[in-house]
């Protein structure tokens, strides 16, 4: 298995691209200026309590305000509570917590107004970003997540995970932690630290402590709602997540990305740093590495797959349904069953595929190919599910139903990935009138000799475009008449008769009929 990370660094936003043996599996845009991720902790204020749901409101600087349920509420609620209000008031100055008396845990079904109050100052996590026309969703139950190991201050407990089969190493990794972790503060194992010796352990426990106490140093003058401790960047965090040891190479179009990237990784995986490269070529980074081209294949509402058979994906605002289409896939000289059963197996793993690739939750219902046969309906529940095990989000995928449907619900934690992928007609540009771009290569022949004057004879021009007409331009072209072959192409043929030298770049991000010139230096040329 071959993992490749692909990020395309802008001013306002970095989008992150996450390869598995060159096939697309997962998306993340990342806006400078966006705030409530998941994992980022603020001190809000309680805006009112409902007890018919038994839950709060909280203001947490969001035009909405977010939701708490009791639920959500750690055990440990009652100390966390006395630490709030002990640091804003000075008392507690120290941010550790092994001075602080910790209060009795919460009654497990209590009521929200036992415990909170309007107006009331509380610490809180983002646990979902807001989605739709709904705030944040939030807990109490304080994280802090590092390479190896996630921090839990309060807790009582040191958590393996159960990812980690061994019962020897299990009690190995619970007697390292245990000699090195603060009092007052609970840890979570992750699977990654499997085989890792103590200093590493140790390593990635100081820095989340001093996290932690980074956070309180702003807790002690905030008032709210105010940002305490932020989620450390997207880039940063899926390489902290998805670090294994499988990661072939990071491909970054931005040399000072890039240089973060790598001291990020000096830190948490110093083996790791020089697989850091910076891409400096002039064809775009997402279409270098095809991912334009599957982002279109992938995100429109019909999906197609390598046999011939299609998805078709439908959004409601109750739920997603996915139907699935033998489409012009061959059987080969299978019978009915056996052709509807591989063609249900690959739409299983395309569908996980998509579902993770487009973070899509909630409810899905997914339509397969009737069949007849119980264990082929038994054998497809295995497969499919097998197919979420590495998926982040908690799902639960039901068996299929009298009507050969398949239920899933998939954890809604960030808004679902929505990239539109139709285009407007070329000729008419949506409009239904059809104007003269019928003769698109006059119009490219004449503006690129308005800008020769430009950049001078013997300049250089690099003219983007879809890949479509890309193709056209440099192809060399043969056509008879009078037993005369002419083998020169349009690229060639505008080189010499210009006196420039001209380069057509394919753009799989450019719509059929966008184009653009650009000079040597990678300036835009104006017409």
């Amino acid at each position: 298995m071959n993992i490749e990370l692909v990020v395309d660094s802008h001013d306002d936003e970095v989008k992150i691209a996450v390869l598995e043996n060159d096939t697309l599996i997962e998306l993340h845009t990342e806006n400078n200026e966006r705030k409530f991720q998941v994992g980022d902790i603020y001190l809000g204020r309680v805006r009112n309590v409902n007890t018919s749901l038994n839950a709060c409101f909280v203001d947490v600087g969001y035009e909405k305000d977010a939701f708490l349920h009791y639920l959500d509420l750690s055990p440990q609620f009652s100390s966390l509570k006395k630490f709030v209000k002990f640091s804003a008031s000075g008392k507690h100055k120290d941010p550790m917590l092994d001075k602080l008396k910790m209060e009795p845990d919460i009654n497990k079904r209590g009521k929200i107004d036992e415990q909170v109050k309007s107006g009331q100052h509380i610490l809180v996590q983002i646990a979902k970003e807001p989605i739709s026309t709904k705030g944040p969703r939030l807990t109490s139950e304080v994280t802090i997540a590092g390479r190896f190991i996630v921090l839990a201050p309060f807790g009582k407990k040191i958590s393996i995970s159960s990812k980690i089969k061994s019962k020897d190493e299990r009690h190995r990794l619970e007697r390292l932690i245990t000699s090195i972790v603060p009092v007052g503060f609970g840890v979570i194992v992750r699977t990654v630290a499997e085989g890792r010796k103590v200093a590493e352990l140790d390593k990635d426990l100081r820095s989340l402590v001093e996290r932690w106490k980074k956070m309180h140093s702003v807790l002690q003058k905030a008032k709210p709602p105010r940002k305490l401790l932020g989620e450390i960047n997207r880039t940063s965090a899926l390489l902290r997540d998805i670090m294994v040891k499988n990661f072939k190479s990071i491909h970054v179009n931005d040399e000072a990305t890039a240089t973060s990237i790598k001291d990020y990784l000096l830190n948490i995986a110093p083996e790791k740093a020089n697989i850091v490269r910076h891409y400096s070529e002039k064809i775009d980074i997402f279409d270098r590495f095809g991912v334009h081209k599957q982002i279109k294949s992938s995100f429109g509402r019909q999906v197609n797959m390598k046999s011939g058979a299609y998805l078709i994906v439908e959004h409601t605002e109750a739920m997603h349904v996915i139907d699935v289409n033998s489409g012009n896939r061959k059987a080969k000289g299978l019978d009915q069953e056996q052709n509807a059963l591989e063609t249900n197996l690959e739409s299983a793993e395309a569908i996980a595929r998509i579902l993770k690739l487009r973070d899509m939750g909630g409810i899905i219902v997914v339509d397969f190919i009737d069949m007849r046969n119980r264990e082929n309906r038994k054998k497809l529940h295995t497969v499919l599910k097998d197919h979420f095990k590495d998926d982040k989000a908690k799902s639960n995928i039901l068996p299929p139903s009298r009507f050969g449907l398949i239920e899933i619900t998939r954890q809604r934690v960030r808004p679902e990935t929505n990239i539109v992928t139709a285009e407007k007609c070329p000729t008419c540009n949506g409009r239904g009138e059809i104007e003269a771009s019928i003769l698109f290569t006059d119009e490219l022949k004449h503006r690129l000799e308005s800008l020769v004057p430009v950049v001078g004879k013997g300049g250089h021009i690099a003219l983007c475009l879809h890949p479509f007409i890309a193709a056209y331009l440099s192809k060399e072209t043969q056509t008879s008449k009078w037993k005369f072959w002419d083998k020169d192409s349009k690229q060639r043929q505008w080189s010499e008769r210009f006196g420039i030298e001209l380069e057509v770049r394919p753009m799989s991000s450019y719509t059929f009929m966008e184009h653009r010139f650009f000079n040597a230096d990678e300036e835009e040329l104006e017409v």
